[in-house]
């Protein structure tokens, strides 16, 4: 083989390294130009080997010529990436190997006699050159397997964060839907909740006028004793003026006649102004029902209050039904004394107790008309304590076990539709427990009877 055809050999090497270094350093991406040009690295090769036919030279130094020129192209391209640290670890993994080719041609060059005198030293150069070169590129292997984590994980975090910061907008167009949402509900809850109080007040105030039609009812037939009484007795008072006339114009005039005469209309008198001061109390009470409540507590007699409203109850369901009649039963602490309370709320409550307690026998006489006779009692006692207690005790109907939690709840009631508006014990309750700090509280037995406790605590006051 001639000694210029061995750098037909050396080609395939030198493509073979800058092969390597393209898909080592990723030149098609970093340096695509440089990468072009590198696909002609085998033309200074071919050059020199025809120049070498044609010129007949006689030198075996043309690969070591050739591969000086690739290392010079691969020096090139490394401090073309000399930002790169891979790059810079070949770069520097290059050199020793790089000077000492140069320094072993330029001495072939001119004659080769101080080359042969230290072959050994160059041989060991050579040996320390080839290990420099291989332990620093295993160097920038690792360097670029390290770079490639670092890349990947920095690309994964950016993923992340472009994800969280998708997300996130995500997020605030959810919320900004989502808040529009909710402010069009609470205008919509606002707007309701008027209605809602509107009614409300409407509803309470058609309960108030309920509540006054019973008592209305009560009190038109209530009023009509005393009534009876005073024009009976003023008639009975002008036949005993008549009389007492008559026996003063006679000669004969009887004394004893006379003074009998004036303590019987003294007594008229007397009987007059009682039923004429128990009418003016009924109106009072009417008046002082369907008047709004001031919150003012006065004292106040739980046993005349109870009585007086336990009739105009009975006799208001009287009033609509003449044929229902009820036994009524009062059982009154004579030692209560008075209480500080409101009393027009206090007659709103007892008188919303007794009508229901009225409706329950109604209710189970209708159902048990033979050996069924309906009885109310009201029942008032002092505790130790000194606590007032009111118990409304009817043997009606009773009240299911399964709306007895409910019955104090505004807008509940097991009356039929158009009989109840739901309001009444809900209101008296909130009289009861939130106007005078006590309890209402309900025992019931279904098919038995109904009885409701009032407490009210000594707080109130007492006399």
């Amino acid at each position: 083989m001639s000694v210029n055809t061995t750098i037909l050999f050396t080609i395939p090497v030198a493509l073979l390294i800058v092969r390597s270094m393209r898909r080592f350093f990723d030149l098609p991406t970093r340096l695509p130009r440089l990468n072009q040009a590198l696909t002609w690295i085998w033309v200074p090769g071919a050059i020199l080997y025809v120049a070498a036919l044609l010129m007949k030279w006689k030198t075996d130094q043309l690969d070591e010529i050739y591969l000086l020129l690739v290392f010079a192209a691969v020096i090139v391209t490394l401090l073309r990436l000399q930002n790169y640290r891979p790059a810079r670890t070949v770069l520097l993994a290059m050199v020793p190997y790089v000077l000492y080719s140069a320094i072993e041609l330029e001495l072939e060059l001119t004659g080769g006699a101080f080359l042969k005198e230290y072959d050994d030293a160059f041989d060991t150069s050579r040996g320390f050159a080839m290990i420099w070169l291989f332990t620093f590129i295993l160097i920038a292997r690792n360097q670029k397997k390290q770079l490639e984590k670092e890349r990947i994980l920095r690309e994964e975090e950016e993923k992340a964060k472009r994800l969280i910061e998708a997300q996130n907008a995500e997020l605030e167009r959810l919320v900004g839907e989502r808040t529009a949402t909710l402010t069009q509900q609470a205008e919509e809850l606002r707007e309701a909740l008027t209605e809602l109080r509107i009614t409300q007040t409407q509803l309470i105030q058609s309960e108030k006028m309920a509540s006054l039609g019973e008592l209305t009812a009560g009190i038109a037939h209530e009023i009509q004793n005393p009534l009876n009484f005073v024009t009976n007795f003023s008639d009975v008072s002008a036949e005993l003026i008549e009389e007492l006339e008559e026996e003063r114009q006679r000669a004969d005039r009887d004394p004893e006649l006379e003074a009998e005469l004036l303590v019987d209309l003294k007594q008229n008198l007397q009987k007059i102004t009682h039923h004429g001061q128990r009418a003016a109390s009924i109106v009072r009470g009417m008046l002082e029902h369907s008047r709004a409540s001031t919150g003012e507590r006065q004292p106040v007699d739980l046993n005349v209050l109870a009585d007086e409203y336990l009739r105009l109850a009975y006799h208001g369901l009287r009033a609509k039904d003449k044929t229902f009649n009820a036994t009524l039963v009062t059982n009154f602490d004579q030692d209560l004394g008075t209480v500080q309370a409101v009393s027009q709320d206090l007659g709103r409550v007892l008188l919303n107790l007794f009508t229901n307690a009225f409706y329950a026998v109604q209710k189970k006489k209708e159902r048990c008309p033979d050996g069924y006779t309906p009885t109310v009692s009201v029942t008032t006692l002092r505790q130790p304590d000194g606590d007032v207690e009111v118990r409304v005790r009817d043997n009606g109907t009773g009240i299911p076990e399964a709306v007895q939690k409910k019955i104090f709840q505004p807008f509940f009631t097991t009356k039929p539709t158009g009989e109840g508006t739901g309001l009444g014990l809900s209101l008296s309750y909130d009289i009861v427990t939130k106007g005078h700090n006590g309890t209402l509280t309900v025992e019931t037995s279904e098919g038995e009877g109904t009885e409701f406790v009032i407490v009210l605590p000594r707080a109130d006051g007492t006399e």
